[in-house]
Order: structure tokens, then C-alpha cells, then sequence
């Protein structure tokens, strides 16, 4: 049956499908079959378009390359008889930005890079109030298929930390403790059990102070997240750095984004609408309002280690530990498929040295499986029951559980011992 315009709605609609398989990155994107070029091209003429959408399609079709084809979507988006160059295309898709930022939309639709101090000017109109919403999903796109620089994300960053909160830009106290850091994707989970707050648990007990970032899951995974968990665990919310100078919490700290950050916190309702990862994903978790030590991270794409690594040194923090193929990108290392962490320490010269510890080490062996649990249904009540039984008794009913967060305890145990050891406070 076929969709009418009547059926259409902000999750699903025309640009929407086109964002979904033309915006998967610079080596893989497919030209548009022409069906759904001709449905796209009717659907713009109809003006009942979402501007951050329209955007994040045109930066997703410049960014990929447009087909000869393709082109059609580009003659109608500039005034009849002109050429559908990256001025033209700017001047029509971001009318109503601010005259300040062309020259840097230009820029991005030529698919050019950004200098450090064009990203910084970049990530302050994004996190702002101001009008260009057509914009927003535009750099997004552009960004996140041709994959952003080192200068890029430091811009990113450096604006992202200008939109705290009051609290968070008070000096950060002086704790003798080293402060951990967990950061985890905040889209969260659908088929496999959290354990972030029990790894904060153990890690206080050891003697660290820990605090987990959390968020609104911006898709596109919605079941279950970390701020779910803390929610239901009556977790204590950062609101400034000063209250680490109190009585930890049983689970550390939760730092929310949008106690944090509402500017970032509000690029969530973005996301949902774009329906693709862009910079946020990776340097949101690497914010470090608190200025902790150590950050303890996880990648599922194993050529992101290094960058996490950069990004982690961007932000001030002097360790990193990276977990590699966490289940669904957690913390929660898998039983049975190839994992480990990436451990990086910083040196006097501000250089990095790294060591790798593998979860399938003769030491770790009895903590793997054959296989991970796949859950299902996965339900916020039994994870909170889980993680409530391991806190109190060191044990669950649930085996797959048990190993996972022993296995877990373990590994990140010796990262934290090798950072400890090599690095220069």
C-alpha cells in the first residue's frame, strides 16, 4: 500500500527515508533508487517539511555526492536558472541564519575542514537559540559523513563547555581521591542488562570517587538507559562540582546533561528528528565539567579507540580506559565475542602511552561464556532488581549477570592499576 501524504509524519516521512539511506557515511552511502527520488521531490513541492530534516538530507546528499539523477534535488531547492552550487544551495536551504555563519556553511557544503577557531564559532551557533534550524541539520550531516577533524571536535568541545550551567563553571575543588569518569553511548540498551552503577559501586569501595554521565537517550535505541537506571536508584544529580566534597552516593555521582547542559540536553529532541549519530554522540561523552582523572569509555567501532583517546586528552583527562565491543556500546563487556580495554596513561611531555588488556587472557577465562544472554523483553524493573541483589549480596539468580559484572570488575581493575602506574599526575 502506499503511503499518502496524509500518512506522513515527523518519524516517518519522505526525507526521513532519505536521511536513513543516504546518510550512513562517506564509504558506504547508495544513490537514491528513483522511486523514492520522485516521491522526495513531491514531497518537498508540499512546504510541509521539518527544517532540520531538510537540512540534514541536503548535507547528507552534498556530503555523499549527489548522482547525475540526484541532481534534480538540488535544481529544485535553488531559484529557477540557477546553478546549484554551495552558495546557491546555501543562500536556499539556510535563508534564515545569521549572516555570520555563511561563509562557514559554505565551507561545510564544499566539504571542506573547519579551523579550530570556525569550529568554535560553529559549535556556539549550534548550542544558541538563534534561528537556522536548516543549518543545524545541514553541519550535522556534513560533519558526522565525512568525519570530523582533531581541530573540528576541539572547537566542538571548547563550545560545548561555554553553554554549562552556572554551577559547573564554579572552580573545580581539590579532592584527594583520583575522580573516575564513566561514559557510556546514552541511547542505552534494548536487549542486554546495564551494570554502570555496580561498576561505579566497586569502584568507590576501592577507593576512587566516580561520577556517571548519563542523558536522554536521543534514539536510536529508546528502551533503557543509564539515566534510567539512576533515576529509579534515586542516583544524587551533580549540580556543581562543589558537592563532590560530600559523602559519596552508594553509586557515585550522576552527572546529567541536561542539569549540565539544556543547550545540549535540547539537541536530543534534535537527533530524534535526524535520525542519525552526529559529533554529539562521541565528544558529549568526554565532557568533563568535574575535572576528573580518568575516563572509563567504550567504543563498539574499534577504529574510534584512538580518537577516544585525543578526545579524553582534549577535555583534561590525564587516563583513559576503553572498552572495546561492549554489549550494544556499554560498559558491560561481552562473555563470548572478542573484548578488552585500551588503557592510556598521559606522560610529563602531555604524550600518551597506551597498553592493551584482552578479556579473553588466561586470568579471565573463567569469567566467558559461549554466549551473551539475549534479553527479552528487556524490563527496567528487573534490571534495577539485578543490580540491587549484586550490591547487596555480590550475587544474582541470573549467571549470565554474575559473570558479566565479575568479568567487568576484573578487567577495568587492571586498567586502573596500569593507568596508576604509568602515568604522570
Amino acid at each position: 500500500m502506499e503511503t499518502t501524504q496524509q500518512d506522513y509524519t515527523t518519524q516517518d516521512n519522505p526525507l526521513v527515508q532519505g536521511i536513513k539511506l543516504i546518510g550512513i557515511g562517506k564509504h558506504g552511502s547508495k544513490p537514491l533508487p528513483e522511486s523514492l527520488l520522485r516521491t522526495i521531490l513531491d514531497y518537498l513541492k508540499t512546504g510541509d517539511i521539518i527544517p532540520i530534516q531538510n537540512g540534514a538530507f541536503y548535507g547528507a546528499l552534498m556530503a555523499k555526492g549527489p548522482t547525475p539523477p540526484e541532481q534534480q534535488l538540488l535544481l529544485a531547492l535553488v531559484p529557477a536558472g540557477t546553478a546549484p552550487g554551495p552558495d546557491a544551495i546555501y543562500d536556499s536551504l539556510c535563508a534564515d541564519a545569521p549572516g555570520h555563519m555563511r561563509e562557514i556553511g559554505i565551507k561545510l557544503l564544499r566539504k571542506e575542514f573547519l579551523t579550530l577557531e570556525e569550529a568554535r564559532q560553529l559549535g556556539e551557533f549550534l548550542y544558541s537559540d538563534l534561528p537556522g534550524e536548516s543549518y543545524r541539520g545541514m553541519a550535522a550531516s556534513m560533519l558526522r559523513i565525512r568525519y570530523e577533524t582533531e581541530e573540528e571536535y576541539r572547537g566542538l568541545i571548547e563550545s560545548a563547555e561555554l553553554s554549562f550551567t552556572p554551577g559547573f563553571r564554579e572552580p573545580v575543588p581539590p579532592l584527594q581521591e583520583v575522580l573516575l569518569q564513566l561514559a557510556e553511548p546514552f541511547d542505552g540498551v534494548e536487549h542486554s542488562y546495564m551494570i554502570t552503577p555496580l561498576l561505579a559501586q566497586a569502584f568507590q569501595q576501592d577507593g576512587f570517587r566516580v561520577i556517571s554521565t548519563v542523558g536522554r537517550s536521543s534514539g536510536p535505541k529508546l528502551t533503557l538507559n543509564a539515566l534510567d537506571l539512576y533515576e529509579q536508584l534515586e542516583g544524587e544529580f551533580l549540580n556543581s562540582p562543589q558537592q563532590l566534597l560530600q559523602e559519596p552516593p552508594r553509586f557515585g555521582w550522576v552527572l546529567d546533561q541536561q542539569i549540565l547542559s539544556p543547550a545540549l540536553d535540547q539537541w536530543v529532541d534534535r537527533r530524534r528528528l535526524i535520525f542519525k549519530r552526529p559529533f554529539l554522540a562521541t565528544s558529549e561523552k568526554v565532557l568533563n565539567p568535574a575535572g576528573a582523572h580518568i575516563l572509563v569509555t567504550s567504543v563498539f567501532h574499534i577504529t574510534y579507540m584512538e580518537k577516544m583517546i585525543k578526545l579524553a586528552d582534549m577535555a583534561g583527562f590525564k587516563g583513559a580506559i576503553i572498552l572495546k565491543r561492549g554489549l550494544e556500546g556499554t560498559l558491560a563487556p561481552s562473555l563470548a565475542k572478542a573484548s578488552g580495554i585500551l588503557c592510556a596513561a598521559r606522560q610529563q611531555d602531555g604524550s600518551f602511552i597506551t597498553h592493551t588488556i584482552d578479556a579473553d587472557t588466561e586470568a579471565l577465562a573463567h569469567f566467558r561464556a559461549g554466549s551473551d544472554e539475549n534479553v527479552a523483553p528487556l524490563l527496567l524493573e528487573e534490571n534495577i532488581r539485578l543490580i540491587r541483589d549484586f550490591a547487596e549480596h555480590g550475587f544474582t539468580d541470573n549467571q549470565d549477570f554474575n559473570k558479566r559484572v565479575n568479568l567487568s570488575m576484573a578487567l577495568y581493575n587492571s586498567g586502573l592499576q596500569w593507568v596508576q602506574q604509568h602515568w604522570q599526575r
